[in-house]
């Protein structure tokens, strides 16, 4: 396979799954702060996400209602912006689940 095009065909994929992952691991009914966010990604998948990426995303689904976030003050430093999945998120993740098993097993039969 050419490499360029590997390339391309990776980075799309990886893209078009990121808002079901961050969905997901936002599911776990845990908040989680940006840096912790990165790092659950970067633990349970392969992708090597950066703030530039992860952070457009996350406004995105808080406009979607899909998130929603608070500020914790730490006790040194500066306050840290929580996330978690919203009512509606919770729907919407259902529903991604659902559609990702048939295409999963439609692939797979394929």
């Amino acid at each position: 396979m050419n490499v360029e095009y590997k390339n391309k065909w990776i980075s799309q994929l990886k893209k078009g799954t990121l808002s079901f992952i961050v969905l997901n691991i936002l599911n776990k009914d845990k908040e989680y702060y940006g840096y912790d966010l990165i790092s659950e990604i970067k633990r349970i998948t392969d992708i090597d996400i950066a703030e530039g990426t992860l952070y457009p995303l996350l406004i995105r689904l808080k406009n979607e209602n899909l998130v929603e976030h608070n500020w914790v003050e730490q006790q040194s430093g500066i306050p840290r912006k929580y996330y978690k999945i919203t009512k509606e998120g919770k729907s919407t993740i259902a529903q991604m689940k659902a559609y990702w098993d048939n295409l999963n097993q439609t692939i797979n039969s394929i």
